[in-house]
């Protein structure tokens, strides 16, 4: 579990406040605006009103005390910018921004940002993959190079076992578990049959990935 500091409660901040409470995480909530902070108050630990542009103010939140701090300020970059900033300075230890455009990326991370989240171009990539195949059911990226798909069991590969494909071995592919049913098995085994429904969680380089699963 741990304790985090979340400014900016737009729709963003109100989606990530409700992950982290049901993630089991102890948040404190800060927006300018009353109304956005009632909206948040069941999915978080404390809440305050308050300017977090404001020296004054994030001092005395603490945030040094924070694992993590995270500005999630959509409506204003200059005040995220400031507010980044001026988190760095009062002693935070972790802080993750949000940016919305490529250059504000770069300003964040050169005013204190540790990590910036681009939430518009990372849903924008998920999406275009997802659904740039009819054969792509899910898609996680875990870096450029590597990602896991959950794909349609290729014709190909019906009726045979893990053993007899040998993709790691062929291609350096990973099978991370099979879904069948609704029911997603991870006990994978080289005997294991892949059958006709089946979907397939495949880990290896996207290249490879999209070469031999004709994506």
């Amino acid at each position: 579990m741990k304790n985090i500091l979340l400014i900016g409660l737009g729709r963003f901040g109100r989606h990530m406040a409700q992950q982290f409470y049901a993630m089991g995480h102890e948040v404190m909530a800060v927006d300018q605006r009353e109304e956005r902070v009632n909206q948040v108050l069941a999915f978080v630990t404390d809440a305050q009103i308050g300017d977090s542009t404001d020296g004054a103010f994030l001092a005395s939140l603490g945030v040094g005390n924070y694992d993590l701090c995270v500005v999630a300020i959509g409506d204003s970059f200059e005040n995220s910018l400031v507010t980044t900033s001026l988190l760095k300075e009062l002693g935070a230890g972790r802080v993750i921004a949000r940016a919305s455009r490529g250059i504000q990326e770069r300003l964040l991370l050169r005013n204190g940002a540790d990590e910036v989240v681009y939430p518009e171009k990372q849903l924008a990539r998920w999406t275009a993959i997802r659904y740039s195949s009819d054969h792509i059911l899910e898609y996680w990226a875990l870096d450029h190079d590597y990602a896991v798909y959950e794909l349609a069991v290729p014709e190909a590969w019906l009726g045979q076992t893990v053993d007899q494909l040998d993709l790691r071995k062929k291609y350096g592919l990973n099978i991370l578990g099979i879904r069948y049913d609704g029911h997603l098995n991870m006990d994978i085994r080289p005997q294991t049959i892949l059958d006709k429904g089946a979907s397939v969680l495949v880990l290896g380089p996207e290249t490879v990935i999209r070469k031999r699963f004709d994506i």
